[in-house]
């Protein structure tokens, strides 16, 4: 067994698929309507991709404020510049751990946190 995708309800679905292409540098591998209120995009090459569902009539969308999405980077110092570069504000951080391991949080347009973590 694998983990191959995880699943977001999103506000905006071009706005969100422009975050993750822009910022995590992820690219659309499908695209397509599922209804006449539904669109879906998958994003991501590989083993594990994200799945992006826009339903039209409901705009009321709550991402659990315990939740978040990791990722390894080379070093957070940079990735803080790049995203401040792409207007991403910091949710919080840098922080170090006291194994001297480093990170930090933004959040996406739908309010999912996303850590970048240097190890």
């Amino acid at each position: 067994m694998k983990f191959v995708w995880s699943t977001l309800m999103v506000k905006d679905l071009d706005e969100s698929v422009r975050f993750y292409e822009e910022v995590i540098g992820w690219k659309v591998s499908s695209r397509f309507p599922a209804g006449l209120e539904i669109e879906i995009a998958f994003l991501g090459e590989g083993e594990t991709k994200l799945e992006l569902i826009c339903n039209k009539s409901k705009k009321d969308i709550h991402v659990g404020p315990d939740i978040s999405w990791g990722f390894t980077v080379d070093s957070v110092e940079d990735m803080m510049n790049f995203v401040k570069e792409k207007g991403v504000a910091i949710h919080s951080g840098p922080f170090t751990t006291g194994g001297g391991s480093k990170y930090f949080y933004i959040q996406d347009p739908n309010g999912l946190k996303l850590q970048f973590f240097e190890e």
